[in-house]
């Protein structure tokens, strides 16, 4: 099986630690580098994140790259402690990696790699866009080079978590995140449509928690703090698995059962709807809801099942 070359940004907090974690356990990928955004915390703090837990997974090779700290309209704003601790890892102290943040940015790591692995290079984004809009100016051709882009953001036809009508991710910087949706680049959207409907539960905590891999147990501990957050949306302690389902479908590993190609765009207006993404839906009475000519694809369902292939991947590989 030939892998897929992938380049990921993030701003790695406990669900990015998941998709990081996925794509190094994934037979199927070749993660060539990561860049980190602001979001969950600031974007160095990120890389920090990104470089203690690649070294934990014994990958210590792999570079990583600090991307932009504040958005494109406005300054970044401190992050989501209550979801991610104020680390960004749950309170989670890893052991401190070695190795320090590549002296290119992110946006230069991208295009880099984007050159380097022309027509073949796979793009996971599962945090604010900053760095993609920037990587766009840097490179205008950038959508020529790339092979596809994957988003984990926005809503389709659910309601939004940070606000009633935008997902976190694209509400953080909407300016950015138009831009990259106006690219014209092959480009999948993996919304809260589909990610809230796949849970970990506290078994699948356990689960990583008691094996006694170094890991998969942190990752058990920091996933603690994160159900705590979504015992408030849930119910119940367990979590959403947002960035990690984006890595798995970007890979080809989940099958995707309604994603119709459809026209995309982000509100970038000042009122209720600022951060919203507008996906022209109207077709899907009719079948398919595909549209001539659009380039953007909106996973709205998937095959359940996917907590329980993420957590036996993770207790294989490690």
């Amino acid at each position: 099986m030939d892998t897929i070359p992938v380049y990921l940004d993030c701003d790695t907090g406990i669900d990015d630690a998941l998709a990081i974690a996925h794509l190094l356990a994934s037979p199927r990928a070749e993660l060539l580098g990561v860049g980190t955004v602001s979001g969950n915390s600031d974007a160095a703090q990120c890389a920090r994140n990104t470089l203690d837990l690649l070294a934990l997974a014994g990958r210590p090779d792999i570079p990583v790259a600090v991307g932009n700290h504040d958005f494109q309209a406005a300054p970044y704003g401190g992050g989501s402690p209550h979801v991610h601790g104020d680390n960004g890892m749950g309170g989670l102290e890893l052991p401190r990696a070695p190795r320090e943040p590549e002296t290119e940015s992110a946006a230069q790591m991208l295009v880099r790699l984007a050159r380097e692995h022309r027509g073949r290079l796979h793009v996971i984004a599962v945090a604010p866009l900053t760095n993609l809009a920037e990587a766009l100016r840097l490179e205008p051709r950038l959508p020529e080079l790339v092979a596809h882009v994957t988003i984990m953001g926005g809503a389709a036809l659910a309601p939004g978590n940070l606000t009633p009508a935008a997902e976190a991710n694209i509400f953080h910087d909407p300016e950015a995140a138009a831009d990259v949706l106006a690219a014209p680049w092959e480009l999948t959207l993996v919304p809260l449509d589909v990610t809230m409907t796949e849970v970990m539960e506290e078994e699948h905590r356990l689960r990583l928690l008691n094996s006694g891999k170094p890991l998969p147990e942190a990752l058990g501990r920091m996933l603690e703090y994160y159900f705590e957050f979504y015992r408030g949306i849930f119910g119940r302690p367990c979590s959403a698995m947002h960035d990690p389902l984006a890595a798995a479908i970007a890979l080809g590993e989940v099958t995707v059962t309604r994603a119709p190609v459809v026209r995309a765009a982000v509100e970038t207006g000042h009122g209720p709807a600022r951060g919203a993404t507008v996906c022209d839906l109207r077709g899907i009475y009719r079948g398919s809801g595909d549209q001539d000519g659009a380039h953007c694809r909106v996973v709205l369902e998937a095959e359940p099942g996917f907590p329980d292939f993420l957590v036996d991947g993770l207790l294989r590989a490690f």
